[in-house]
Order: C-alpha cells, then structure tokens, then sequence
C-alpha cells in the first residue's frame, strides 16, 4: 500500500478549502427583466431592484427590451437567462399570454420567478412562485371615481387605451370603465382605441381622435406614455386644460402637466417598492426560503392640492 506524504496531503487539503472558498465568493444572479427600458417608471423600478440586490448581497442584472411592444425579444431575452442558468428572473411580461412559454422552459430548468407589475396567465405559488403588482383594477376605479367627480357626475368621456395584451392597463381601463358604467349622466365618446407602446405613438392615436376631443368634457390614460401622449395632443390641439383629465403614474413630465393645470389627477403607483419586492422574492425562492406568493400594492390619487403631502413626495420623488 503507498502512502501520501504530509506535504501531499497538505496540498490536496489547502486546494479543497481554496475551491470551497470560490464557491462561496461567487455571488447569486438575478436577473430583472422590464417591459422595456424607456420609460421613465422602469428607472424607478430598476432602483428598487437594485436597493434590493445590494441589501441581499446578490448581482442584479437590468435587461429589457427598448420598446414594450417588442414581445419576440423579451422572450428571447428570457430565453437567453434560462440557458445562463441565472439564478432567479423577475420578469414584468408585456404580454398576458406569449410570456407564459419561456416562464414554464424556466421552472422547467429549476430557475424560479417572480412577476412583478403585469399578470401572466398562471397562479402565484404553482406556474411561477409570486405576484408583486400594484392593484390596477382599483387604480382604474380610482381614475373613473375622481374623473366623475371632477365632471359632477355627467359629460362626454374619451378613453385612450394602452396596449392589447398587456394585463395591468386593461385591468385599469376595467376598473375605470365600471366606475363610468354607474354614472348614468356620464357617456363614453371612446373606449375603443389604443395608444401604442411610446408616448409619440399615443399622441398620433390622439389626434386621431381629435374631433371626439373637442367633444369630450374629460378623457383617461391608463399608463405613462398613454398619458404624456394625450398631453402633448391636447397642447398641440390647443385643448390643454379645457377638459377634465385624469391620468396614470407620476413621472416629472406628468407632474409638471399636473401642477400647469393641464392633467387634474394622477392615479400613482409605487415602482420603487415593485422592484425592491420583486428582486427580494427572487433571492428568497433561489436560496429556498419562505416566498410571499402575492404581493399587491395599494394605487393613489395625486392632486395638485396635495402634491406636498410626505407620502406623495416620496413616491414622486423616485
């Protein structure tokens, strides 16, 4: 029988704590995955996805498609994580259903994720492990309630919806749409026409609609570029500030138009907490700990009259 020597067995031991010392330096990835990357809310998002990353110790990595309706490249790009063998994914589908392939490849791979902002077809807990989103359909019911009280409950009302297929602005333009349906004074000019992915495209839809603006007593956006589109065709139209306009989440521009007089609401959410929930849900279903399979987040009405409330400005200043 050989024996090794001390010096051998020395070596082999000091190799094995050095690979167990590798293993442990590398850091876990999660990757963030956006509906796009233009828009002024994902920057918010990707802050509180990182405050997260940072907290936990973990890589985040920020990837998305430039346009949010560009559906074939984020499921490419979620394809592409699935084959990195990534961590965990936090994925913010554009697409109620064309998303739901590329998320099962990842619980197939034993990648978990989590969706934030926008629901896939599936159930928290089961086709993918949480849902962090804010309450879209009550932000809706919130935009219809302050939009009739701004017109006393009666008048002509334009709806400009986002995107087909995307969950979170059709559940606004749901809960808004219910909220009309209860006003018998109040009838819909528009509820059948669609904005488009960037604000340039919302405000050529909204040109297109010029003669049932000048119609119209007051009108509804249901996201960001929706609303900023909406903007700059009612300035353009020369109807800036003429109709009662209630609009979605709270960007500097949209703020701006709010404190101008030109926007009368904002229904706002809280992308900073999206994220940050998001990206710790990620890290805790990667490392197999307790996950909170759903996560809603509560909407709120920003006014002029209360843009210096703490909570307010804490939400716009993200």
């Amino acid at each position: 029988m050989r024996y090794l020597s001390i010096a051998a067995v020395l070596t082999i031991a000091l190799l094995a704590v050095s690979c167990d010392k590798g293993k442990s330096s590398v850091k876990l990835q999660i990757a963030v995955i956006p509906k796009g990357t233009t828009h002024v809310f994902w920057k918010s998002v990707e802050a509180g996805a990182q405050k997260a990353a940072d907290e936990l110790g973990v890589d985040m990595i920020w990837k998305g498609p430039l346009k949010e309706n560009d559906r074939a490249q984020q499921i490419s790009i979620v394809e592409q994580f699935v084959g990195d063998k990534i961590g965990a994914i936090v994925l913010a589908p554009l697409d109620y259903d064309a998303l739901v392939k590329p998320v099962k490849e990842a619980a197939s791979a034993k990648i978990p994720v989590v969706i934030i902002d926008s629901a896939l077809k599936g159930e928290a807990g089961k086709d993918f492990v949480s849902f962090v989103a804010t309450k879209n359909f009550k932000g809706g019911q919130l935009a219809g309630e302050q939009l009739a009280k701004l017109l006393g409950g009666k008048g002509k009302v334009v709806l400009l919806r986002y995107q087909v297929g995307s969950a979170s602005t059709q559940e606004r333009e749901e809960g808004f749409l219910s909220i009309m349906r209860k006003n018998a004074g109040i009838k819909m000019l528009v509820d059948n026409q669609y904005g488009g992915a960037t604000a340039s495209e919302s405000q050529t839809a909204s040109m297109n609609i010029l003669d049932q603006l000048k119609q119209a007593d007051g009108v509804f956006c249901p996201n960001e570029s929706s609303t900023f589109g909406m903007l700059l065709a009612l300035k353009q139209s020369g109807l800036a500030g003429k109709l009662k306009f209630v609009g979605f989440d709270a960007t500097p521009q949209l703020v701006d138009g709010l404190k101008a007089g030109e926007i009368d609401a904002l229904v706002a959410q809280d992308p900073f907490r999206m994220g940050y929930e998001g990206v710790k849900n990620a890290v805790a279903a990667a490392k197999g700990q307790t996950v909170v399979r759903d996560v809603p987040i509560d909407p709120r009405v920003i006014l002029k009259s209360n843009l210096s409330d703490p909570e307010v400005q804490k939400l716009i200043g993200q």
